[in-house]
């Protein structure tokens, strides 16, 4: 069986990126978490360009998939750099670096605290890994018809989760 929509594929990775110095970073590892990714093939659960690299292809393949920034997070876009007021965080913690989801205009967003200046900080709300080319080494351990109850929600979901006891996503 290959890789098509509508299947759920589990598959192990290492995602790496490259330095300015040109040593190889490691950013994740899902054989050190011994926790293989599952994901619903075209149903944009992982970033586009490594799901059309898995399109076609079949369990155990292994392959290499390097993805320009459009193609995985996207580019950096300077404007999502911006000033809000230290109030926006409640009594948190901040110090440059510190990280927080929030809920954005599209959805769950990160937004990385990059300077505390008295009652301004300055926040990043690009995905971390904007702007980076990536690298992935995938092994692709098995692919699987998805069930109803998977298609209505959209992602893989754990057995025996009936599609009458899950809300159906689909606009009537």
């Amino acid at each position: 069986m290959s890789i098509t929509a509508h299947q759920v594929v589990t598959l192990h990775y290492i995602l790496s990126d490259v330095l300015s110095d040109g040593s190889k970073r490691i950013l994740d590892d899902s054989h050190a978490r011994n926790k293989p990714l599952e994901y619903l093939h075209g149903h944009d659960n992982i970033v586009p360009g490594l799901e059309r690299a898995l399109a076609g292809q079949a369990k155990d393949a292994e392959l290499s998939v390097q993805l320009m920034p459009a193609d995985a997070y996207g580019v950096r876009n300077e404007a999502l750099v911006q000033e809000v007021n230290r109030a926006s965080f409640g009594g948190a913690e901040l110090s440059p670096g510190s990280s927080f989801q929030t809920e954005g205009e599209a959805g769950p967003q990160i937004v990385t605290v990059l300077e505390v200046n008295g009652d301004r900080v300055t926040v990043d709300t690009n995905h971390p890994l904007a702007g980076r080319t990536l690298n992935y080494r995938v092994t692709i351990l098995d692919i699987r018809e998805a069930t109803r109850a998977e298609l209505a929600k959209g992602h893989p979901l754990p057995p025996g989760t009936e599609h009458s006891k899950v809300e159906d996503r689909k606009v009537l």
